[in-house]
């Protein structure tokens, strides 16, 4: 395996060991193991270099002290690793609130973002954290946003605004991650219409991960917004192809924050997850992305030139058993995914 490039650096994401995990389904995982997981990975001398982080208990609490987060810091620069982005808890039950919701809610969302901010900057003067986002999302589901699409929308480009003067003042950037559950993220045009309503493209940008906005372009949630042909579905490689690279077309322009990912065309909930775009292992014989190849059309632009939009790329892989979370072999395999994209795509 090549290892002739040092960019973008490869992370791996640590809320896998929360997401969907919980009383409705498996225990979680603790940052401490995730973090063993990690550093265990190794692939022709590959290792990688960081974690993307869940701002949430029992990871990383919203409200850690700075004697806490000094604490982390010194535990993940321990291990050799960095943090790069970071995910807000701007749902409901994690504190937060409905980004489309009555001031109340707007601001239990914005209250979030501000707790995430400050612990991004404070990981920065720390030294720890060199690059990446804080992740939102609209934090509400599609049926509420169905009643009035128009003034949804507008009410979550309300919200997203004022948490952009919050980032701001922290000298963060935010990244909207798309996926069919989250209303007026639920498809690829509603995301870019969202994104341009806001318009504060220094500020607020796009994070795709490969698996999520594969079902853009099937149309779920949103048959309207489908671009694979009619007749055709996802084990059509080349039709799904050329629908992916349309939809990512679309979307490159805003994206700031990246997920290597695959999927098997299906989709999954679990715990307090609603369902969304199913996450496969990277070597699944199910999986319907060409991961190198698909990458390519987030990383490079229609001309095939790299456009070192990110300084890192981070695995994301939700919802699997704990069986496999907590077999090193997984993370081996997905390091293994993550060195050919940047093979493919990286530079010095």
């Amino acid at each position: 395996m090549s290892t002739n490039y040092a960019s973008p650096a490869l992370h791996n994401a640590m809320w896998p060991g929360l997401v969907g995990k919980g009383p409705d389904s498996e225990p979680p995982i603790s940052l401490e193991q995730m973090l063993d997981l990690t550093c265990g990975a190794s692939v022709n001398g590959v290792k990688f270099d960081g974690v993307d982080l869940f701002l949430a208990s029992p990871h990383t609490d919203i409200d850690s002290s700075d004697d806490d987060l000094k604490k982390l810091a010194d535990d993940i620069g321990g291990r050799g690793l960095l943090v790069g982005s970071m995910v807000a808890p701007v749902w409901g039950p994690t504190g937060g609130g409905s980004a489309m919701g009555d001031d109340s809610e707007q601001a239990k969302f914005l209250e979030q973002v501000r707790k995430a901010c400050r612990i991004g900057k404070k990981l920065k003067d720390l030294g720890i954290r060199k690059y990446g986002v804080v992740r939102i999302d609209s934090a509400t589901g599609t049926h509420d946003w169905l009643a009035d699409p128009e003034a949804g929308t507008r009410r979550i480009a309300d919200t997203f605004n004022k948490a952009c003067d919050i980032a701001e003042e922290y000298g963060e950037r935010l990244a909207a991650e798309g996926e069919i559950c989250w209303a007026g993220m639920h498809s690829w045009r509603q995301n870019v219409k969202l994104l341009e309503m806001v318009g504060r493209p220094k500020t607020l940008g796009f994070q795709a991960d490969m698996a999520h906005t594969m079902l853009f372009t099937m149309g779920y949630n949103a048959p309207e917004d489908r671009l694979l042909p009619e007749g055709s579905d996802d084990n059509d490689g080349a039709a799904l192809a050329q629908a992916y690279r349309t939809m990512a077309r679309a979307l490159r322009p805003w994206m700031i924050d990246f997920h290597v990912a695959q999927n098997d065309g299906t989709v999954k909930g679990s715990g307090s997850h609603d369902k969304t775009g199913r996450h496969c292992q990277p070597f699944d014989p199910n999986g319907k992305l060409d991961i190198v190849r698909d990458a390519g059309a987030w990383l490079r632009d229609d001309d095939g030139k790299l456009t070192h939009a990110v300084q890192h790329i981070c695995w994301d892989g939700c919802m699997f058993s704990n069986a496999v979370m907590l077999n090193q072999q997984t993370w081996n395999e997905v390091l293994q995914a993550m060195a050919a994209v940047r093979d493919a795509h990286g530079w010095n």
